[in-house]
């Protein structure tokens, strides 16, 4: 049935154009562009990669040279944003430390991982793709555009000043806790990290009091220079934490060292929703909706997303992929709403609540004239069981497309589906310390 009423859209494919030159318009469309009111009878027109109308359909002018697509019975919305995954067979830092700065994801990345393709076929668009979880810091993150590209530079996304976007990644909690030199407790970890971000602050004072002489620079630390970004305020903290007494300690280091900070997982953050308000600290939220998993987890809740976000907190969710997979990613807003949050703001959760904790609000997460061209076409209300992703664009480019048997495989599963992909243990362990 998908098939037979996709085949407009999916006869545009063929007439798409290498860096679209002409613009495309998205004619009768139900339109969710978050930062505004639903529009139920809609045109999205975009152009070169940016989205240049958007509207009622009978107040939209399409240009005479647009390919016009009869979008009339889907849902287009604002491409996904996922602040935590760990698609690409992500590897950070190994067995040799707990703190691990110098490590960058950017140079573990597999961008040929089908894991990519399935994220494409669940509408993301935007990852923050980390290290995982067994050390106190396994290293720098990256943030990516599911881009169709055959080297992780074609995905990464970049800041005016030309450098890569990404934060640094930090954990507390059971999952780091290892034999010396790890730390065996939640006591000692806390002591480890302070102690590392205090050598910071004198490599950071050293450098100022150099003045630019090269004679004086202290010797060059890649770990310590990625830590004073950190302190700073040029790269944002991205914290695994689950317990509640966790959570506290990670808001005690930032309030002591002022990095600027995003909680994830919170798996208790509705026991300390207030202060977590109080820190003004955003909150990336995991969703599992069956028991199992680790003891700090056990008091894990549905209702958390909602919780937070009535208590003044700006809420997301993200996949932890392969925790939780990204094809699904729609489901853990619908269970969000199920257990008691808005319906408004578990759509932003999925969209420009993500994109401000990755400081991308000005260029994705919604759909507005002016930014990116990323999002994706649904057979129905992005939270019914029955809806299907149909189409994933990012920029103005087609990456995902149901009506395809290529593409349908990654959404459906099947022979070659998983062909290549590795997945990231991001709470275990290993030899590569993830």
């Amino acid at each position: 049935m998908v098939f037979r009423c996709f085949a407009a859209l999916a006869a545009v494919g063929c007439a798409v154009l290498a860096a679209q030159e002409a613009p495309h318009a998205f004619v009768g469309a139900r339109i969710i562009p978050i930062d505004a009111p639903v529009i139920e009878r809609g045109t999205l027109l975009v152009r070169a990669g940016r989205i240049v109308a958007v509207g009622p359909t009978a107040e939209v002018r399409v240009p005479d040279d647009a390919v016009t697509v009869d979008a009339a019975g889907r849902t287009i919305m604002p491409g996904l944003i996922c602040s935590h995954s760990h698609i690409g067979a992500v590897a950070g830092a190994d067995s040799s430390g707990p703190i691990q700065p110098e490590v960058r994801a950017l140079d573990s990345i597999n961008p040929l991982d089908p894991g990519i393709q399935k994220a494409q076929a669940g509408g993301i668009t935007t990852v923050n793709v980390m290290p995982g979880s067994g050390h106190l810091l396994s290293g720098q993150t990256i943030y990516l555009k599911l881009r169709d590209g055959r080297t992780v530079d074609e995905l990464a996304i970049k800041l005016p000043d030309g450098s890569l976007a990404g934060g640094i990644k930090m954990a507390n909690g059971t999952n780091p806790q290892r034999d010396p030199p790890f730390a065996g407790t939640r006591g000692k970890a806390a002591a480890l990290v302070r102690a590392q971000f205090h050598r910071a602050r004198e490599y950071q004072a050293k450098i100022a009091a150099a003045a630019g002489d090269p004679s004086k620079l202290p010797e060059r630390n890649l770990g310590l220079e990625a830590l004073v970004d950190v302190l700073e305020q040029k790269r944002v903290v991205h914290h695994h934490t689950h317990r509640q007494d966790d959570i506290l300690t990670v808001l005690r280091l930032q309030q002591e060292f002022g990095f600027r900070l995003v909680l994830h997982h919170v798996s208790e953050g509705w026991m300390v929703a207030e202060q977590i308000a109080a820190a003004k600290v955003p909150c990336s939220v995991i969703v599992i909706d069956s028991p199992g998993g680790k003891l700090e987890a056990a008091h894990l809740s549905l209702a958390t997303g909602g919780i937070l976000d009535r208590a003044g907190v700006l809420v997301g969710f993200h996949t932890d992929d392969g925790i939780t997979d990204s094809r699904l990613f729609l489901r853990s807003a619908a269970l969000a709403v199920r257990a008691g949050m808005d319906r408004d703001k578990a759509l932003q959760a999925l969209t420009i609540a993500n994109a401000r904790m990755l400081d991308l609000q000005d260029r994705i997460g919604t759909l507005t004239v002016g930014k990116d061209a990323d999002f994706v076409v649904l057979s129905g209300d992005p939270f019914s069981v029955y809806t299907r992703v149909l189409q994933t664009w990012v920029e103005g480019k087609k990456v995902f497309d149901f009506a395809d048997p290529k593409d349908r495989v990654y959404a459906m599963g099947g022979y070659g589906a998983s062909d290549g992909q590795a997945m990231s243990m991001c709470c275990f362990a290993t030899q590569e310390g993830q």
